[in-house]
């Protein structure tokens, strides 16, 4: 396996699906937290004008006065916005005014790499996720431009993966027009129900289908994830020994072994 093409500065990985309720945010938080206890400074991007992530990292968007809109829209630097958590991860938070950046960018020449060039300094990072909105518009496809990699959650069940083909199209195009260097690092498998056999025979469609590799352990359904954003904290802070925890700590583990060039 090859690790994704980059220079220097931090790895940036994109965490996209069209389709909601895949545990896409959830799947950030934890696994920034995950890369930050192996010793990886981390910073989360929130570009979903619902806010979640911003909302269970602790961060209540509605007294920010400064968010990714600003950065995206006004060119305001992002070290201006930054906000640092309890999870020992930083955050570039998202307000429900994240919802006019997509009109606000249509018209703007070069909108695909708006977030590519606001990111270009920040090397003080190692990682910087990606946290998608649930469509594949202007901000989907300037993450998509922005990233080096690409991880789709997706939840284990029977029709879940129809999108993939849309947003595995998409990667094409912007591997095509904007980011020749984009690679699909894998599908992170979620909500999995061990004791079915439907789940693994979803994974198994999907692997042989697209032919992309499955990032493995699978992150079982639990009802912890729920309860963690209302704490402002993940999984891995709000549950220390929890195989949700333990299976997204697992998943970091292969990420680092990708950008360090070795077979997990």
């Amino acid at each position: 396996m090859n690790s994704a093409a980059k220079t220097s500065g931090p790895t940036i990985l994109a965490i996209a699906n069209q389709k909601g309720g895949v545990a896409k945010t959830t799947s950030v938080a934890s696994l920034g937290a995950a890369l930050a206890e192996l010793g990886g400074r981390v910073l989360l991007v929130d570009l979903d004008p619902q806010a979640c992530l911003t909302f269970s990292l602790g961060i209540d968007p509605e007294d920010l006065d400064l968010s990714v809109h600003h950065v995206l829209t006004k060119g305001l630097d992002p070290t201006e916005v930054i906000v640092t958590t309890e999870d020992a991860v930083d955050v570039l938070p998202a307000t429900i005014e994240l919802a006019r950046a997509e009109a606000d960018l249509l018209t703007r020449t070069g909108r695909e790499y708006v977030l590519k060039v606001s990111l270009e300094d920040l090397d003080e990072y190692d990682w910087v996720l990606l946290d998608c909105p649930p469509s594949l518009g202007v901000l989907t496809v300037a993450a998509l431009t922005a990233a080096h990699g690409v991880v789709i959650p997706l939840q284990c069940e029977t029709l879940s993966h129809r999108g993939v083909g849309q947003l595995l199209d998409t990667v094409h195009d912007v591997r095509r027009f904007t980011n020749r260097g984009l690679t699909v690092w894998g599908v992170l498998p979620t909500l999995y129900d061990g004791r079915t056999n439907h789940a693994r025979t979803v994974l198994d469609t999907i692997s042989e289908t697209y032919d992309l590799e499955v990032l493995e352990p699978p992150i079982p359904k639990s009802i912890r994830f729920a309860e963690a954003p209302a704490a402002g904290r993940s999984i891995l802070r709000t549950t220390r020994r929890h195989r949700g925890a333990d299976a997204y700590r697992e998943v970091a583990k292969h990420l680092v072994a990708r950008k360090e060039g070795r077979t997990p």
